[in-house]
C-alpha cells in the first residue's frame, strides 16, 4: 500500500506542471514603452556612447515587447547610464618582434532603469561589462572592437531588463 501512495504522488507531481517550465513572458507586461536617454561617456574616447545607445535601442525593439519612445513624458520607463571605463589589453604578441597580434577592448557602464509610473528603480546603478577583440593582422582596429563591445553590452543590458524568476 505505501508503494501505491508513493507512485500516486510521483505521477501527480510529474503531470501537475511542477517541472519548472513556464511560457510566461520574461518581460514585465505592465510596461509598454521605454525612453532611452543617451549614455554619458566619462572616458576620453568619444563616439562609443552613440554606438551603445544605438545598439541598445535596436536590441530593445527587436528582443523585447517594449517600444522606444523619444519623449520622456509619454514613456512608461526611462533607461539611462554612463560609460565609466574603456580599456585595452594585449592578448597575444609576436615572438620575434614583440608586436601585438590580438587586443581585447573592455567596456564598462553603469545602468539605471526607472519606472516613471511608480518611481521604482527597476535597475539601480548596475555595473555591466562587455569585451570584444580585434587584430590588426585581420585588418581590424579599435573602432571595430568597440562597436562589437557596445553591441555585447547592449545585449547584457537587455538581459537585465528581464523579470526575475
Amino acid at each position: 500500500m505505501p508503494l501505491c501512495w508513493f507512485a500516486l504522488v510521483f505521477f501527480i507531481s510529474i503531470f501537475s506542471g511542477c517541472t519548472g517550465y513556464s511560457n510566461e513572458s520574461l518581460f514585465s507586461q505592465d510596461i509598454s514603452s521605454v525612453c532611452l536617454q543617451m549614455f554619458d561617456n566619462q572616458t576620453f574616447r568619444r563616439g562609443i556612447e552613440y554606438e551603445l545607445s544605438d545598439a541598445l535601442a535596436k536590441r530593445i525593439e527587436a528582443q523585447t515587447p517594449y517600444k522606444i519612445i523619444s519623449s520622456r513624458d509619454r514613456a512608461d520607463t526611462v533607461i539611462s547610464g554612463q560609460i565609466v571605463s574603456i580599456g585595452e589589453s594585449a592578448l597575444s604578441t609576436e615572438r620575434e618582434m614583440g608586436r601585438v597580434m590580438e587586443t581585447e577592448v573592455q567596456l564598462h557602464a553603469v545602468v539605471n532603469w526607472k519606472n516613471l509610473k511608480t518611481g521604482e528603480l527597476l535597475i539601480d546603478n548596475q555595473t555591466v561589462s562587455a569585451e570584444a577583440t580585434y587584430s590588426p593582422y585581420q585588418k581590424q582596429d579599435f573602432s571595430y572592437a568597440s562597436a562589437l563591445a557596445a553591441n555585447n553590452l547592449a545585449r547584457k543590458i537587455v538581459e537585465l531588463m528581464e523579470k526575475g524568476w
